[in-house]
């Protein structure tokens, strides 16, 4: 991942703080820091599939945050301190979570669209859609996944011997 080419060339990236059945993040994040990049985290809005992504100052920041009852650590919704990225510059790249994969782009999430509105946000940015990878297990690559008219498929998928 860090030798990516986008990944290197992008200056602010979206990645997710991962579940234990996930792609582990931690040293990506710690790379983003390390390299100087602006690093945003999701802040999902339960009953809704609102979802925001918010700056994370540090490494370190990541022990301040809050456990959702989903079990995810996230800024928790009185936290209005944090530059939201679509407020701001925009994002340059999102790292993105998935359950399945196929080789065509599509993305089967945890089923609330998430995601999908969020990319849909950031086509109305004045910098657009970033550039979008899913980081995954090769157990995870389908034939195919079931989509709707409102899934946006990911540019990239990076999984083990891609």
């Amino acid at each position: 991942v860090i030798d990516h080419p986008k990944y290197r060339e992008s200056k602010r990236i979206a990645i997710f703080l991962s579940m234990p059945d996930e792609v582990q993040t931690e040293e990506i994040i710690k790379d983003i820091f390390k390299q100087g990049k602006e690093c945003f985290i999701p802040r999902y809005r339960p009953q809704s599939n609102h979802m925001d992504m918010l700056k994370l100052s540090s490494v370190e920041d990541i022990s301040s945050l809050a456990l959702t009852s989903w079990n995810i650590l996230q800024p928790s919704d009185d936290d209005n301190a944090r530059e939201e990225a679509l407020a701001g510059g925009g994002l340059d790249l999102i790292f993105m979570p998935g359950l399945g994969f196929d080789k065509k782009g599509n993305r089967l999430g945890r089923g609330k669209g998430y995601y999908d509105t969020y990319l849909e946000r950031c086509m109305k940015h004045p910098r657009g859609k970033p550039y979008t990878i899913a980081l995954a297990f090769r157990e995870q690559i389908c034939e195919s996944v079931p989509v709707t008219e409102n899934d946006v498929p990911i540019d990239e998928i990076l999984y083990e011997d891609c």
